[in-house]
């Protein structure tokens, strides 16, 4: 049994569903501490041909609450318009009519807690891509949800029946394959391969969110690109 384990992102970049698409279960994380500066709120365009953040305002709240613990502000209405001008700006983009859509009913969605909210999107996002993958919220596994790090990640893995356990390449100096061998599990890192492909008539920008990539291929392409990647 091939797993993964990730943070419920805003509407990542296609590493996030080329592991999606390459294990057999996923385990998205509910219990797991708000990051600022990561990506459960914000995300890149390409705007003006450079990108630009997209970002999901969120209320006033301590940052050692977890992420099922945060929710959107008052002012996401607001905010959400902003973001719907800006995706505008792909109105030439090739399959602009097909994800336009899409995108708008993700961002309409009524449930304001941000975990809810991200997760949703990545569901819709799957269906859009034929990524069947099932996906796990990771406290419903019955594990000690107070442990941390490595150590939290093999519980899950254990929980779950995992053999091989991939993680983003990120996580290359966090987790030693040794210690998960002496598990029974072996550990692999996922490398995505930054794919070009024509952004209007601008230099390319790679690992925007899947947005961009949607809105410049065809699914059959984007079929292929969910495969470019490697293990290591």
């Amino acid at each position: 049994m091939v797993t993964a384990i990730m943070q419920p992102y805003f509407i990542p970049y296609i590493g996030y569903f080329q592991m999606l698409n390459a294990v057999d279960q996923f385990v998205i994380y509910d219990n797991i501490q708000f990051i600022k500066s990561g990506w459960m709120h914000r995300n890149r365009l390409l705007i003006n041909g450079k990108d630009e953040y997209i970002s999901l305002p969120l209320r006033k709240d301590s940052y050692h609450l977890y992420v099922d613990q945060r929710y959107l502000s008052d002012i996401y209405a607001e905010e959400k318009r902003k973001i719907l001008r800006k995706i505008q700006s792909y109105q030439k983009a090739p399959y602009f009519d097909d994800v336009f859509p899409l995108v708008s009913a993700i961002l309409d969605f009524e449930d304001t807690n941000l975990f809810q909210f991200n997760y949703h999107s990545i569901k819709e996002i799957n269906r859009y891509l034929d990524i069947d993958t099932p996906i796990i919220v990771s406290s419903t596994i019955d594990i000690d949800h107070d442990l941390k790090g490595q150590d939290k990640v093999i519980a899950l893995c254990k929980a779950l029946n995992t053999t091989t356990y991939i993680n983003s390449i990120g996580g290359m100096e966090l987790y030693d394959k040794e210690d998960f061998l002496k598990q029974g599990i072996k550990l692999q890192f996922i490398k995505t391969m930054p794919s070009e492909y024509q952004q209007f008539k601008n230099n390319f920008v790679p690992f925007l969110s899947i947005i961009d990539v949607m809105m410049f291929n065809d699914k059959q392409t984007l079929k292929s690109m969910l495969l470019e990647y490697e293990l290591v």
